[in-house]
């Protein structure tokens, strides 16, 4: 993996520090959560990393088993924490947490050392792009990605290197936060969200992704909205740390807008 090959803000904003330290963050996740069943108001610390490891639930959920014989793949693993819950939870043959920054990848070792350790032949992080995966082609029988892909630069690389790695049968999850569809939306995302702003986060339309994995193959493509299990949640966590207006906070504002929702869309390969 090349280190040019890493956007600029990508580098900058996982190479300079922890952002599973930012606000909003707990427990070794920087995902927003699924905040169905939560409603503690305020809601604690604990909540907030129950939110994050309901939302790597809820992705994993819809592989299909026996899970003791799935070999995964999660793309933009981050941390690392949501392939450990995955291998610990639910018991799947191996999994493989996948990042294009070297930082994270070193740091996705250190927090889950000890995992690492109890499963050295199932548990693993390496450098590799989300269109250009580390894998033997049909080597996987799931691939995963849990809030990444709204900072992978295109997702029609993505959608073809999945189906690539995929064997037969095999199911790509993602859950992410995709926008509304129109040039006029990714201006509009800029001037309310600084990681829009910024390039961080790219304004990915939901009809395109479904249309990129429709024509690299994949077939019984769904898409679920679960905005509603998100952007509250996360924005009463947030109320008690961020102003009204801080650019965290402002995606409730864009999802009440119909800029963007959270979607967890599900593709097979036949």
């Amino acid at each position: 993996m090349n280190h040019h090959r890493i956007p600029a803000t990508v580098r900058q904003t996982y190479g300079a520090g922890d952002p599973a330290t930012a606000a909003g963050s707990a427990g070794g996740f920087s995902n927003f959560g699924d905040w169905h069943g939560i409603d503690a108001a305020p809601p604690s610390p604990e909540d907030r990393i129950r939110s994050q490891e309901q939302l790597y639930r809820r992705v994993l959920g819809t592989l299909p088993g026996p899970a003791e014989r799935l070999r995964l793949a999660e793309v933009g693993c981050g941390l690392g924490s949501g392939a450990a819950l995955a291998l610990r939870e639910f018991r799947f043959a191996a999994v493989t947490g996948v990042d294009i920054h070297p930082d994270q990848v070193e740091r996705a070792r250190a927090v889950n050392s000890r995992a690492l350790a109890t499963f050295p032949d199932r548990l693993a992080y390496t450098l590799g792009a989300a269109d250009e995966l580390p894998f033997p082609d049909g080597s996987l029988d799931g691939v995963f990605s849990v809030e990444a892909a709204q900072q992978f630069r295109g997702l029609t690389g993505f959608a073809h290197e999945a189906a690539r790695v995929l064997k037969p049968g095999g199911r790509l999850a993602v859950a992410t936060f995709l926008s509304a569809p129109g040039a006029e939306v990714a201006e509009r995302l800029s001037i309310l969200l600084a990681g829009f702003a910024d390039g961080l986060d790219v304004a990915h339309p939901l009809d395109a992704f479904t249309a990129d994995l429709a024509e690299a193959g994949f077939v019984d493509v769904a898409a679920e909205s679960i905005g509603a299990d998100v952007w509250p949640g996360l924005d009463g966590y947030l109320a008690d740390t961020l102003p009204p207006g801080h650019w965290r906070r402002n995606f409730h504002a864009a999802w009440t807008s119909g800029l963007l929702d959270y979607h967890l869309v599900t593709a097979d390969r036949p």
